[in-house]
């Protein structure tokens, strides 16, 4: 993936499981234990994964579950602020935590024996966060800024936050992850503490250790530590699913901007919701051959052939708790409009429709998936990303195990029958970006909203 889509999807769907395998245990407080020895290295990776994100906020506290994130490392009960940061630092490990719309994470990557000490922080922050106003205030300063900078200051990711408002009503994708402003200028303490006793417990989280350990050790480990502590009792989140669209949808964002620039989606099922377990698969694919490389239609057609746009990518996100879109996104070359840059990407749409791909683009985008898996096993940390985000959103974690045999099965004749049953008009989302004059910005900006994420 290429460009801004590549960034906003953040954590892409090619981190495979192959090799030794995963050992599964589960404490009687109902933390889930997900443990992968990979012996190559004397090093481990920990990440606690909790089930809450944007996707779970009702409106008036949005982005709360990223302001509890920054929180989470200003102290608790038995360690004052800064002092968990200071402990892993001075123990040669580095750490940091990060909120989606699905899933809120922890991690630490740390030489092997330092596990206990690991564990024993994130066990301490898990029930025993102390949220004191004085942190909280100057943290949400942080958080607004980060908006600012992130969302308001960038146009592309401002026309993202307002395309996806868009293109869900009443879903509960439709919500930035770092909040509306709105939301947290008028956040409050209260709120994030409710937040964190309703979601931060061990039976509400999985733990997901991958390095040079023993599981058994992991488990002894995991019980002296997080097995105290008491589960909670959790009422899921209110399925919040979109209404069908019935028809086209757009928006126009003004702002001070140097180019033009466009993104559409189309609503797709994904694992959780396909009716049919393949389409997710070709949808994946789909992705591939439009905008997998150079050699991918996107680049070779568009940027480097007609030069109708000066890039041009489409993601994709077989892995996300709810339905979710395909998206396309484009900024047109200095001497081509917005229009001919959609109508360039709309065209590559049916040609996918009427035309079944090559089998040397096919084969292409399945060696890229092969290569990537191999390439992406080198990181523990994308082992473990891979293990505890598919559980994390309700998906067997052993389906990671399938996704290269899974993309291999996927045919032409199926690429071509998920383009047309789901890339079509009354799926579709369209957002423009249409810069002012860069002159405008201050007075502009001040008025506007957007989201990001990350500690």
């Amino acid at each position: 993936m290429r460009g801004f889509i590549a960034s906003i999807l953040m954590i892409g769907s090619q981190a495979l499981l192959a090799g030794s395998e995963v050992h599964e245990f589960r404490l009687d407080n109902g933390l889930k234990l997900l443990v992968k020895e990979d012996h190559r290295a004397p090093v481990m990776v920990s990440q606690v994964w909790y089930k809450v994100g944007a996707s779970y906020e009702p409106s008036g506290i949005t982005g709360v579950s990223h302001v509890l994130e920054h929180m989470m490392f200003k102290g608790t009960e038995t360690y004052p602020p800064g002092e968990f940061s200071r402990i892993i630092a001075e123990n040669g490990g580095s750490e940091n935590a990060f909120t989606s719309q699905d899933y809120t994470t922890y991690f630490q990557r740390m030489e092997k024996s330092r596990l206990p000490i690991s564990l024993k922080l994130e066990a301490d922050r898990m029930r025993r966060l102390q949220l004191q106003d004085e942190e909280f205030q100057k943290e949400i300063r942080v958080v607004m800024e980060e908006r600012r900078m992130r969302t308001d200051d960038k146009p592309t990711a401002l026309t993202y936050e307002q395309f996806r408002a868009t293109a869900y009503m009443a879903g509960s994708y439709r919500s930035p992850t770092i909040g509306w402003m709105n939301d947290l200028e008028n956040m409050e303490l209260s709120d994030l503490a409710d937040w964190y006793r309703r979601w931060y417990a061990p039976n509400n989280a999985t733990l997901v250790v991958v390095g040079d350990v023993d599981p058994q050790e992991v488990l002894a480990l995991a019980k002296e530590y997080f097995g105290p502590l008491k589960p909670e009792q959790i009422a899921p989140p209110k399925p919040r699913i979109e209404p069908p669209q019935l028809g086209r949808r757009s928006v126009t964002v003004q702002v001070p901007a140097e180019v033009p620039y466009t993104i559409m989606g189309y609503k797709v099922p994904v694992l959780l919701t396909a009716e049919e377990d393949w389409e997710p698969y070709a949808l994946e694919v789909l992705a591939g051959i439009l905008d997998g490389g150079d050699s991918a239609r996107l680049t070779k057609e568009l940027v480097r052939g007609s030069r109708i746009v000066t890039n041009a990518g489409a993601g994709y996100d077989l892995y996300s708790r709810q339905a979710d879109l395909f998206l396309l996104d484009a900024t047109p070359a200095a001497e081509h409009t917005v229009e001919e840059a959609q109508q360039a990407l709309f065209e590559q749409i049916r040609r996918l429709q009427d035309k079944p791909v090559t089998r040397d683009e096919l084969e292409r985008v399945k060696s890229q998936v092969v290569a990537s898996d191999v390439y992406e096993q080198d990181s523990i940390f994308y082992q473990g990303m891979k293990i505890g985000q598919l559980e994390t959103v309700g998906l067997d974690w052993r389906l990671a195990d399938q996704y290269v045999e899974r993309i291999n099965a996927v045919t032409a004749e199926q690429l071509q029958a998920v383009a047309r049953k789901y890339l079509v008009e009354k799926n579709l989302t369209v957002a423009v970006l249409d810069p002012l004059p860069m002159d405008q910005g201050s007075k502009q900006q001040a008025a506007v909203n957007g989201g990001g994420h990350g500690h």
